[in-house]
């Protein structure tokens, strides 16, 4: 079970996403007004706005805050100026991590992630230091139980069709991965089929894993479970590797 694709379904399996809400509200508002401020408010024009506006959508998100949002982005409404960074780092038994935000105050980001870190037994790093580990693609997940009359020959005609370059069967669900560039048209092709993709993001994928178990990996899933949980961090990526049996460890 690797970090890039599986931490929402440990998310699920804890329980906290109801809980979450209002964290997921607030970080989803936080993208729709900095991708509204970078390339406008009409969603027909801007792809990620529309990718994003998905999301609150998914979510569940009021109209009336998505619309907000968005025009505080583009300077219609007042509200705080987010700037976006990326963190490269080291968490336990070395696995690479690189972490989003999104932030009115950098330094003070900075230095409680680094903080976080640290706690958890990792360290930052310094720019690029693990970024070239990670290729950016577009990540589609199916959940088979959410996808009646769908078998994986109809959906991997479809999405290959749409300019995905593989499909993958995870046990209980399929995952589907794609240029950036065709992320948009594989994403439309799954829904085509009547099928809402459990997650659908453009987002950093591994070339290669690192095997974690026992303190290590009880460790990483504190460091997940922390990061995951401050204000300013949008997206977590990492290449962990980790097996069912640490992850119910962690939830005794």
């Amino acid at each position: 079970m690797s970090g890039h694709s599986k931490w929402a379904s440990i998310k699920h399996k804890k329980g906290a996403l109801d809980a979450k809400r209002g964290k997921i509200f607030t970080r989803i508002i936080k993208e729709l007004t900095v991708a509204a401020r970078g390339g406008g408010g009409d969603p027909d024009m801007n792809p990620r706005l529309r990718t994003i506006i998905g999301d609150a959508k998914a979510a569940n998100m009021p109209a009336e805050n998505i619309k907000r949002a968005i025009r505080r982005g583009t300077g219609e409404e007042p509200g705080v100026s987010y700037e976006e960074a990326s963190y490269e780092g080291y968490g336990p038994g070395g696995a690479a991590v690189i972490i989003d935000v999104l932030t009115d105050n950098k330094n003070r980001t900075a230095g409680e992630i680094r903080h976080l870190l640290e706690k958890w037994g990792g360290n930052l790093a310094a720019p690029n230091a693990v970024a070239w580990m990670f290729n950016k693609k577009g990540h589609v997940v199916v959940e088979k139980s959410k996808a009646p009359g769908i078998d994986e020959e109809k959906l991997m005609t479809a999405v290959l069709e749409a300019g995905a370059d593989d499909l993958q069967d995870e046990g209980d669900s399929w995952e589907v991965f794609s240029a950036p560039e065709t992320f948009s048209a594989v994403q439309d092709a799954v829904k085509a089929l009547g099928v809402e993709p459990a997650s659908a993001k453009v987002e950093l994928i591994p070339q290669n894993t690192v095997k974690l178990e026992g303190k290590p990996a009880q460790a990483m899933m504190k460091l997940m479970e922390a990061l995951d949980d401050h204000d300013d961090v949008q997206n977590i990526s990492s290449n962990f590797d980790i097996s069912e049996k640490e992850i119910e460890a962690s939830l005794a």
